[in-house]
């Protein structure tokens, strides 16, 4: 942050200088620890649903920089005398479900007496100090690759908004609930440039941070992003949570949208995504068989979603 002094040693290989998913710090000539945190409020009623979608969301940065997540501690803000303990026992029953699925251990954690319920994880993961995946990286004809579909901020407020179908409801959830792992270890075995995972500033904010000051430009197919059933009605109707407004008026310098693209399509491009998928870059004549491999291993909704250029340095030209 400007005006401070940040600690910092020789064996930090990813710090806050950069935008990056976690911090990473080499151990050993073989091994690296990613660390990162994540908390937030909830985001769907049942409480065991927002446990294993916050734990999800946290391990996800691990996923991203191309680690393995090892332990976890629990972060807890909860209204004691508000509320029934026995939702603090559901939201920790659900994330212990997803870190026991991912193969993370617990080791403890914090908690407070909070008026606002807030849960999420501080994870630590391993990684080989020369296999890190930074967000930055991407090379001139790079394919970009999304791995989920987008729209969670945009479905999240349709169901508050009670227009949500039961079934929709289920898909979402389980949407969010749903982990990188098999999508991180696919991409492990492909030499994948640089990846990041979507999340709060939305698709284009997040892919703005892989090209901000670096000599690449990227164009995104927008016809070929993966959307989440429905969203696209619900994004007409102007159920855009003002997340994706604030996410498009910070990056709108950097982009060009053409006639063809409708409005409604480029708010959803910019929607805040919760527990979203990965972006990465993959040489061209890599991602077909990155694909089938995603495929394979039941990553359904992976597409090719855009390619990294040489032309308009650190500008993402949005087409149809």
């Amino acid at each position: 942050m400007k005006g401070l002094s940040i600690p910092t040693d020789k064996h930090v290989l990813v710090g806050m200088g950069t935008a990056d998913d976690a911090g990473v710090y080499q151990v050993s000539p073989d091994l690296a620890l990613i660390q990162t945190v994540d908390f937030f409020t909830p985001i769907v009623d049942d409480p065991y649903d927002f446990g294993r979608i916050a734990a999800a969301n946290a391990l996800s940065d691990v996923y991203a920089m191309g680690g393995v997540p090892k332990t976890a501690m629990n972060l807890v803000a909860f209204p004691l005398g508000k509320m029934d303990p026995k939702v603090l026992r559901d939201i920790l029953a659900g994330g212990l479900h997803v870190l026991e699925k991912s193969g993370t251990v617990l080791l403890g954690g914090h908690s407070i007496e909070d008026d606002e319920l807030k849960y999420g994880l501080s994870v630590t993961g391993f990684v080989h100090p020369d296999k890190i995946l930074a967000n930055q990286g991407l090379r001139p004809g790079d394919d970009l690759i999304l791995t989920k579909p987008l729209g969670t901020g945009i479905m999240n407020t349709a169901v508050k908004a009670g227009l949500a179908s039961s079934e929709q409801i289920r898909d979402i959830t389980e949407l969010m609930a749903a982990l990188n792992r098999e999508a991180a270890a696919v991409m492990t075995g492909f030499p994948v440039t640089a990846c990041t995972d979507v999340t709060g500033f939305g698709l284009l904010g997040h892919l703005a941070e892989m090209i901000a000051g670096t000599r690449v430009g990227v164009t995104v197919f927008s016809d070929k992003v993966p959307l989440i059933s429905g969203v696209l009605e619900f994004a007409g109707m102007g159920m855009v949570p003002g997340g994706a407004f604030r996410n498009r008026k910070f990056r709108e310098n950097m982009v060009s949208t053409a006639s063809r693209v409708s409005p409604v399509l480029r708010d959803i491009l910019f929607d805040p995504q919760t527990s979203g998928g990965l972006l990465m870059g993959c040489p061209q004549d890599h991602s077909q068989a990155l694909l089938d491999a995603l495929y394979r291993q039941g990553v359904a909704d992976a597409a090719v979603i855009g390619r990294v250029t040489d032309t308009g340095p650190g500008m993402m030209a949005i087409e149809y």
